[in-house]
């Protein structure tokens, strides 16, 4: 029988504890002690991309010339892997990470599943929280988050400033007209969609699955645009 194997660890900066195991050909990604990602449960990053992306896709009549994509949350790769797969060239892709093990490790371990993205061309690694990745001039036509399960259950505790109506007035200004803004739950969360509609947004619902022939629809990505 096979064990996870250990590979490495890293403190957050409230203490809590991220650890990548191998097992079985996959990649585990755990906080304090609990599945938090992994390799074979990729189906609801994918769907973020896809659609927050939908205006940006080559032959789109409402691409822009130079699409700017900004993530929040590395995690794994796979939402940054599916942007690149979907919106072409030329374009930007801002990826805002808080934690430099993350980035190590996708540049090693996981590479095997995504190859060298971090090393395209468009991608534009920042080491940083999100929250001071807007502001100073740059906009963007999509901004996809996935950081944390719900507002309620955050990674770690300075999240809770991605979920204030301060927050949300720097997301409104730093996307550019007809832009979108998408955020990956882990849970229905009618908290954030009533927060978001408070701050001009419109947003829609969609249930996601944790891969593809899961039998329930667990995960949410809300997609919201802003009101006319």
């Amino acid at each position: 029988m096979q064990s996870y194997i250990p590979l490495d660890t890293a403190n957050l900066p409230d203490g809590n504890l991220l650890a990548i195991y191998y097992y079985e050909g996959d990649y585990i990604l755990e906080y304090n002690g609990l599945e938090l990602m992994s390799t074979n449960l990729t189906w609801s990053e994918q769907m973020l991309a896809e659609l927050g992306c939908v205006d940006l896709l080559e032959g789109s009549p409402n691409r822009p010339e130079h699409p700017r994509v900004l993530i929040g949350g590395l995690g794994m790769g796979f939402t940054l892997k599916r942007v690149l797969e979907l919106i072409g060239s030329p374009a930007t892709v801002d990826v805002a990470e808080l934690m430099s093990q993350v980035i190590d490790w996708n540049r090693t371990y996981l590479i095997k599943h995504n190859g060298p993205l971090l090393d395209d061309p468009r991608t534009n690694i920042i080491l940083a929280d999100l929250f001071d990745c807007l502001g100073g001039g740059n906009t963007y036509d999509v901004i996809l988050i996935d950081i944390d399960d719900t507002p309620d259950e955050v990674i770690t505790e300075d999240n809770v400033k991605l979920y204030t109506p301060s927050f949300f007035a720097s997301l409104r200004a730093s996307l550019n007209p007809g832009g979108c803004l998408a955020y990956w739950m882990a849970a229905p969360s009618p908290k954030l969609q009533k927060a978001l509609e408070a701050a001009g947004f419109n947003v829609i619902e969609h249930e996601a699955k944790a891969y593809e022939d899961a039998e329930e629809n667990w995960h949410r990505i809300y997609v919201a645009r802003l009101s006319e």
